[in-house]
């Protein structure tokens, strides 16, 4: 590899052989180097191939003022994330999480806490999304001697879900407040309580997560069952109606209006939890 830039003395800008730019990053990796030197293979410890130009500029700057322990134990936290739970991350989690990490190390030296009010709903819809967020947590103090506050679990946790559905983090911090509404209008217009250890509740929430995410990536489903929706209007028309009731409010909450095809789709979900109940 030759370096195409110094960023600091532990992380450089490099072209690989192919010809392809990446950033690399080990300890004194930039140390006394000009561009167009070679880089010794015995001091890259991470080698970071960001397919988008602009996140890889994000990275860049950002790895440019920031401790190497940092961006580590970052790397670390969104290598377990892949590897172990395999999670299928964009590629911005490497810009989100480090200086989110970074930051949260910063207002803890400095005594301050930010209490997250979204804290209770993230453990219950995002539960993998939590552990993750509680196994960083953990590896910040043990390897770093910080001791970050479980708020900051739930904070971490909402980063792992944006990369996971490649939403803006502005529209993840809706999320849970949105799962629980919905959740909440179900039981209103059905009269019934949700069994949270059934597989149709389970069914549901992952279908209410990826329609979440459709909306905010608008990428909605087209209208092409028309027949169906018209089934399902008449066979079940509590479920479609309460459907309804969540396409308005998510029309309300996102500025987005449902297609058919989504709330026909929505209902055959409530449909299902629904049954579970009786």
């Amino acid at each position: 590899m030759v370096i195409e830039k110094v960023i600091n003395n532990n992380i450089v800008s490099a072209y690989d052989a192919d010809g392809r730019e990446v950033v690399i990053m080990g300890r004194g990796v930039g140390f006394g180097v000009r561009p167009g030197a070679g880089i010794r293979e015995s001091k890259i410890e991470k080698v970071f191939r960001i397919e988008s130009r602009s996140v890889a500029e994000q990275l860049k700057e950002l790895l440019a003022h920031m401790p190497l322990e940092h961006v580590q134990i970052s790397d670390d936290i969104i290598s377990f994330a892949k590897s172990t739970l395999k999670l299928n991350l964009n590629q911005s989690i490497y810009v989100t999480l480090t200086d989110h990490i970074n930051f949260a190390i910063d207002r803890y030296k400095k005594g301050i806490n930010l209490e997250n009010a979204l804290l209770w709903e993230i453990k219950r819809f995002y539960p993998q999304e939590y552990e993750l967020g509680e196994y960083s947590v953990r590896l910040i103090r043990d390897r770093l001697h910080v001791d970050l506050p479980e708020d900051e679990a739930g904070f971490i946790a909402l980063h792992f879900v944006n990369a996971e559905y490649g939403t803006d983090i502005r529209d993840a911090l809706h999320f849970p407040n949105q799962m629980k509404d919905i959740l909440a209008i179900v039981t209103k217009e059905l009269g019934i309580e949700l069994d949270e250890g059934t597989l149709h509740y389970e069914r549901f929430i992952t279908h209410v997560k990826f329609l979440l995410q459709r909306v905010y990536r608008k990428e909605l489903l087209p209208n092409e069952e028309n027949e169906l929706a018209e089934m399902m209007k008449v066979k079940y028309p509590k479920e479609y109606a309460c459907s309804e009731k969540i396409a308005e409010y998510i029309e309300k909450t996102a500025n987005c209006k449902l297609s058919g095809e989504e709330i026909m789709y929505l209902s055959i979900h409530i449909r299902r939890v629904a049954m579970a109940e009786e």
